[in-house]
C-alpha cells in the first residue's frame, strides 16, 4: 500500500532532493506499521540566524486508525540542561549544527517517527513485558512542548519516557517529582520506559 502523503515547505523553496529523501523515508515507515492512513510532513525554517545560519524544523503528522502521532524535530538545547555550566556553550553549538543539515533532521525526525509506530502497534496488540517487574521513580525532569521527560528510579538511573508511553493520556498531568510505576527497556540511547502510570 502507497501511503497518502503531503509534503510541505514553508519560509523556503521547494526541494526536489528534499522531496525524495522525506518519500523514501515515509515508504520505509509501512515496515513497522502497516495500517498509516495518511502521513503529512513539514519541512520549514522557521527563522533566519545571521550568526548561526538556518535551523529546520521538520514535523511528521501520522493518522493511524483511533489516534494521531505527530514528531517535531527543532533545534533543542535540552540535553544541556544536564550538564555542567561549562559545557553549555559547547553543547549549543552541537545542536543548532545538527539542525542545519535538513537530511540530518529528516533523518531524526523518521527516526523518532519509527520508534512511536511501534510503540502504537505495540499497545494495539495489547503486548506488555509481563517477564518485567514493574519498577518505581519519580519524574525528574518534563519538557511538554516536546512530549517527554525523564524520571528516576531509587537507585540513582536516569529513564527517559515519551508522551506515548504514559498511560491513560496522564503525561499532561504529571509534574517533577510525581511517582510512577513503570516498565523499562532498552533503547538506542540507553533505558526507557515502555509504559508509565502514575501513582496516586
Amino acid at each position: 500500500m502507497i501511503i497518502p502523503l503531503q509534503i510541505s515547505f514553508r519560509n523556503m523553496k521547494a526541494s526536489e532532493v528534499v522531496d525524495a529523501r522525506i518519500r523514501e523515508e515515509v515508504a520505509k515507515l509501512e515496515t513497522f506499521y502497516k495500517g498509516i492512513m495518511h502521513c503529512r510532513v513539514v519541512v520549514e525554517l522557521p527563522h533566519r540566524h545571521h550568526k548561526k545560519g538556518d535551523l529546520y524544523h521538520v514535523r511528521i503528522d501520522m493518522t493511524v486508525p483511533g489516534a494521531e502521532l505527530v514528531v517535531k524535530r527543532e533545534p533543542s538545547l535540552h540535553a544541556e540542561q544536564r550538564q555542567v555550566d561549562s559545557e553549555k556553550e559547547s553543547k549549543s553549538y552541537e545542536a543548532h549544527a545538527a539542525h542545519k543539515d535538513v537530511f540530518v533532521v529528516i533523518r531524526d525526525a523518521f527516526k523518532e517517527a519509527r520508534r512511536q509506530l511501534q510503540d502504537f502497534a505495540r499497545r494495539e496488540r495489547g503486548q506488555t513485558k509481563l517477564h518485567l517487574p514493574q519498577a518505581s521513580g519519580r519524574v525528574t525532569q518534563l519538557f511538554p512542548d516536546d512530549q517527554y521527560g525523564f524520571l528516576e528510579t531509587p537507585d540513582g538511573t536516569e529513564v527517559y519516557f515519551h508522551k506515548n508511553s504514559v498511560l491513560n493520556d496522564a503525561f499532561n498531568r504529571l509534574k517533577i517529582g510525581s511517582r510512577v510505576a513503570f516498565s523499562e527497556e532498552l533503547g538506542e540511547k540507553g533505558p526507557q520506559a515502555s509504559t508509565v502510570r502514575a501513582i496516586g
